[in-house]
């Protein structure tokens, strides 16, 4: 079967286009559709792009697609081409917007979700930093705090508050891929991005289940510590807006989830239990327990 995901960097493209540092953004653009599609058990096979501006700066548009083909060197997937446009009067002379396109394919029979059951362990995979979404977010917040994107990061030493802040999407295509094929205890994929926990996680569940989280086994990057404190910003909005430091939620069997785990850590991911799944209760259908450590 072949699958298909669309999506874009969000406002993460204007702290590139503030701090001229345009050549991870494409890499992000790569990373939220390809993650998308092996959330499906999916692997990707061809990528295109669509790159607007104001006007082009042929310097800056060739840092973005050297993003772009980068992304599709880790995914595994092909980038066969992609569509720019000028648009003055639309865009400011500097601004520029992405959208990316992925298609990939799956056998019928390995689709994801299936056959979640009450008591599924639930494993969370780490992210690489804020990701791409909640960027609107994070630059009220730096804004409020006046610093500049070229001073020195209050939460990642060695790097500019771009520059961290600028860390791309990780891409988890090739292990989970791996990890699928090396078992079948593996019943859903989740990726964490806007809308966080409360949002993603349900979209993979049958109706009637819901999901348990220990929010003292997430670790909690830097990043989002610094963020929660300068924009006091409550644990519910960092949940329902960030990654927290999960990029993707797994889903395994219960019965299996010593194999699941083993699969995952095989593959060179980092595994860390965070919850299990559960009958939901109510419309909320993730629930917490502990807190997170910011």
């Amino acid at each position: 079967m072949l699958v298909a995901a669309n999506d874009g960097v969000g406002t993460k493209v204007k702290i590139a286009i503030d701090s001229g540092i345009h050549d991870t953004v494409g890499v992000d653009l790569v990373a939220m559709c390809v993650n998308d599609l092996v959330v499906q058990g999916a692997e990707p096979l061809f990528f295109l792009d669509y790159y607007a501006t104001g006007k082009l700066d042929p310097e800056e548009g060739a840092a973005v697609v050297k993003g772009i083909a980068a992304g599709c060197v880790d995914a595994g997937c092909a980038l066969i081409g992609g569509e720019t446009a000028e648009m003055p009067g639309l865009y400011a002379k500097k601004d520029y917007d992405l959208a990316g396109f992925a298609v990939g394919a799956a056998e019928r029979g390995g689709l994801l979700p299936r056959g979640i059951e009450t008591g599924d362990v639930l494993f969370g995979l780490p992210s690489s930093g804020v990701h791409s979404n909640g960027f609107s977010l994070v630059r009220r917040i730096v804004e409020r705090t006046g610093l500049k994107w070229d001073a020195p990061a209050p939460f990642e030493a060695g790097k500019t508050l771009a520059e961290a802040l600028l860390v791309p999407t990780k891409i988890y295509v090739r292990p989970l891929l791996a990890a699928l094929k090396a078992t079948d205890a593996i019943r859903a994929l989740a990726h964490i991005t806007g809308g966080g926990f409360p949002e993603n996680i349900p979209r993979v569940l049958p109706k009637g289940f819901g999901v348990s989280l220990d929010l003292s086994a997430i670790p909690v990057l830097p990043v989002f510590g610094w963020l929660a404190r300068e924009g006091g910003v409550a644990e519910k909005e960092m949940l329902r807006t960030f990654n927290c430091g999960i990029g993707m939620v797994v889903v395994v069997s219960k019965a299996r989830a010593a194999e699941g785990e083993k699969a995952l850590a095989d593959a060179g991911l980092a595994p860390i239990r965070i919850g299990e799944v559960t009958e939901a209760q109510s419309e909320e259908r993730v629930t917490t327990r502990g807190a997170l450590k910011l």
